[in-house]
């Protein structure tokens, strides 16, 4: 239930925001279910990458919600911009290595690298069908920065755990994503 409520809050923010912040507009409504996949997609399966390789190790994980995380991520929606910390996937076990905890936060940035790459095929094959081109650019636009996003070599970011059991791999899969950022920023998709 608890990734269940963050997926429809984030899908619902960013639906909000790429209509223009406008609730009552017609793309508001249109965007929701371009949102859910595009961006609800990507949020579920990157957390549930981290518990299924978590299990994989033999550790106990569940994701929780965190209700004040999704507070602050309406509060920043409303300025124009999303800072979404919605829950995490929280791991229990006796001992958890450098290299079990960094392959366990890869994974979920690696899912969104994949995701982007599967939105990308979608966009560049449906250019002439709307709602799937838009459906691929928002969801190569958004996975693409989820993964860049949560690999910051920041304490409580994937990419911290991952630059800590192995420099190269965090430079390797950072700089994909980085250059993924960038040509979606680019808006030249074709």
């Amino acid at each position: 239930m608890d990734i269940i409520i963050s997926m429809s809050v984030i899908a619902l923010i960013f639906a909000y925001l790429f209509s223009g912040r406008n609730i009552s507009s017609p793309e508001f409504y249109y965007l929701i279910p371009i949102t859910f996949i595009a961006v609800g997609l990507g949020f579920v399966l990157h957390e549930l990458s981290h518990k299924f390789m978590a299990i994989r190790y033999g550790f106990y994980a569940e994701y929780k919600l965190w209700v004040e995380g999704l507070i602050l991520a309406v509060i920043t929606a409303a300025f124009g911009f999303v800072f979404a910390a919605p829950g995490a996937v929280y791991i229990h076990g006796e001992y958890i290595s450098k290299e079990q905890n960094g392959k366990i936060s890869l994974a979920g940035p690696a899912t969104n690298i994949i995701l982007a790459g599967v939105f990308f095929l979608l966009m560049y094959f449906f250019q002439t069908v709307p709602f799937l081109l838009l459906l691929g650019v928002l969801g190569f636009t958004v996975n693409s920065f989820l993964a860049l996003f949560n690999l910051i070599p920041f304490s409580i970011l994937d990419g911290a755990k991952v630059f800590r059991w192995n420099p190269i791999i965090w430079v390797a899969v950072t700089a994909v994503a980085g250059l993924m950022v960038f040509y979606s920023f680019t808006g030249l998709y074709f």
